[in-house]
């Protein structure tokens, strides 16, 4: 069967600081994020099916990734568990949008917590095929299943 891949465009604005960091990044900054996901599959065959000649919805993949990404990191700061935050907790309104991880937040290691959620999410017949995380206009980083199997 023929294997098809889809791509979905997401945009978020966040902030984040690289704890232990020895150039600017260990300050509080911001990015404008834009995740490209793609996913690879076989277009339905059932014609009584109503995603008939489709690998997956746009608009499933696009909930699964605003739920699980989007709508927790957008105009948050992310800040490794490492980093002393207890000043900043004292602080009300940056707690809600305020996310403690158990690792350094890098476009890298971003895109690995971003895998694992989608993953989680995605109907067993799709695969994730790859991420790609703009941290800006020139400056991305890549994650393709094959490089991990």
């Amino acid at each position: 069967m023929v294997k098809i891949r889809l791509t979905k465009e997401f945009r978020f604005e966040m902030a984040h600081a690289l704890w232990n960091y020895d150039g600017l990044c260990k300050n509080i900054h911001g990015h404008s994020y834009i995740l490209q996901v793609t996913v690879i599959g076989e277009p339905c065959t059932d014609e009584n099916n109503p995603r008939y000649g489709m690998v997956m919805d746009f608009g499933d993949l696009k909930k699964i990734v605003k739920e699980e990404i989007v709508e927790k990191m957008d105009h948050s700061l992310v800040l490794s568990n490492r980093a002393d935050v207890g000043q900043l907790l004292q602080i009300p309104q940056l707690t809600d949008r305020l996310h403690i991880v158990a690792y350094q937040p890098t476009c890298e290691n971003l895109l690995v917590d971003f895998v694992q959620r989608i993953n989680a999410r995605l109907p067993r017949h799709i695969k994730l095929f790859s991420l790609k995380l703009h941290e800006t206009g020139n400056s991305f980083a890549e994650w393709y299943a094959s490089d991990n199997e």
